[in-house]
């Protein structure tokens, strides 16, 4: 499919659905009522089998692709992947975008009215997992009449939640990708973790979590929250060739102000996520993260805990990628293998680290589109229409 005959999905709606029925979660704490946010892309075909649920990772939501209405310049993080013509074409797949529980985007979460006190949950919002946020994506595809997915596709902590789609509603899940993910954090990612809650909770402004009521916000301990996060994102060769050691000025200030190119560019990004993300979501999704274990119920087996999956599987990985590495995605492989899984897989090389799965690489493109032309074929749908 050429560049030219790629589109986007254009305006996109964002929707609402409320749930009255109580949800569990894995704390052993309940959500009594509560919302989740989506959008939705392409048609469902009359027999509703051409969905597919796209999870997202840590700052992302339920905004997969298209412009907001409000927002023009506001365009889906995952536009390249998503829309008519593209990897995941929205001419054959009725595409939907979730946004999950404890998220900042729409969705039910600390910044929320709690029913039970009139004021935000805040610090009060229960602790949430992956498994709960795919019970509470189940209740909305039960709310939207789709009993099975075609796919269920995610990148990093958006393909955790594709693997527990497998394991907890096998049957309800035909083919699951899972991009530049892992079955568990490291030691090495839990600690960078707990440094960027550090940040945030050790900030004067963060009040506990309670800063809704103060009126302000933990800025530099967002800030510095998400340069952390950014480092872990990019490669150093990536960094190397977009930053070296480029200066800021023409010498050195001998100062501790912003020296180099790349402290520039990590300072804006650190401000710019200040201003919308929330940090009480931020500490929610990263403890999220560290707890996805499915092997844990297992002695540590994998292959067990993968045992109940009927899915085919596409796993991608990157080769610069040093937070989840490729050794990550061959362990879900191997157990995949194991259980007599159909399973493609692909270590794409690539020069950008982490972040290579939200761009536009040719050979990582051609491949998902590839596997979902196959899917295309196994339910008859035809090229595009």
């Amino acid at each position: 499919m050429s560049q030219s005959a790629q589109q986007s999905v254009g305006v996109v709606e964002t929707q609402r659905m409320r749930f009255e029925a109580p949800l569990r979660l894995s704390s052993g704490a309940e959500l009594a009522g509560y919302e989740l946010v989506y959008e939705t892309y392409g048609e469902l075909n009359a027999d509703r089998s051409n969905a597919v649920l796209v999870c997202h990772a840590l700052n992302a939501s339920h905004h997969v692709a298209g412009v907001r209405a409000d927002d023009p310049k506001d365009v889906g993080w995952w536009d390249n992947m998503v829309g008519p013509g593209k990897p995941l074409d929205t001419d054959r797949f009725f595409v939907i975008g979730v946004n999950n529980l404890g998220s900042c985007f729409g969705s039910t979460g600390p910044m929320s009215i709690n029913p039970a006190t009139g004021r935000r949950y805040g610090p009060d919002f229960p602790v949430v997992t992956v498994e709960d946020w795919v019970h509470a994506q189940a209740r909305l595809a039960d709310g939207l009449g789709i009993e099975r997915f075609a796919a269920v596709m995610g990148g990093s902590l958006g393909g955790m939640q594709a693997m527990a789609w497998s394991c907890l509603y096998p049957q309800r899940v035909a083919h699951c990708l899972v991009i530049a993910s892992t079955p568990k954090l490291s030691a090495q990612n839990i600690a960078f973790n707990e440094v960027a809650r550090r940040a945030i909770i050790t900030d004067p402004e963060f009040h506990g979590g309670r800063f809704y009521d103060h009126g302000v916000v933990p800025r530099r301990g967002l800030q510095v929250a998400r340069m952390i996060g950014h480092i872990t994102y990019l490669s150093d060769d990536a960094m190397a060739e977009r930053f070296g050691r480029a200066l800021k000025h023409a010498d050195y200030g001998f100062s501790f102000d912003v020296e180099f190119e790349i402290e520039s560019y990590l300072r804006y990004q650190g401000e710019k996520f200040s201003d919308y993300f929330d940090a009480n979501t931020y500490l929610l999704i990263t403890r999220a993260l560290d707890y996805f274990d499915p092997a844990l119920a297992h002695g540590g087996d994998l292959a067990a805990a993968l045992a109940p999956a009927s899915a085919e599987f596409f796993v991608a990985s990157f080769s610069t990628d040093w937070r989840f590495s490729p050794q990550r995605s061959r362990e879900i492989v191997a157990a995949l293998l194991q259980n007599g899984r159909d399973v493609s897989y692909a270590e794409v090389e690539a020069p950008h680290g982490h972040d290579a799965f939200l761009l536009t690489d040719p050979q990582y493109h051609s491949l998902v589109r590839a596997y979902y032309d196959r899917i295309a074929r196994q339910l008859d749908l035809g090229g595009r229409r």
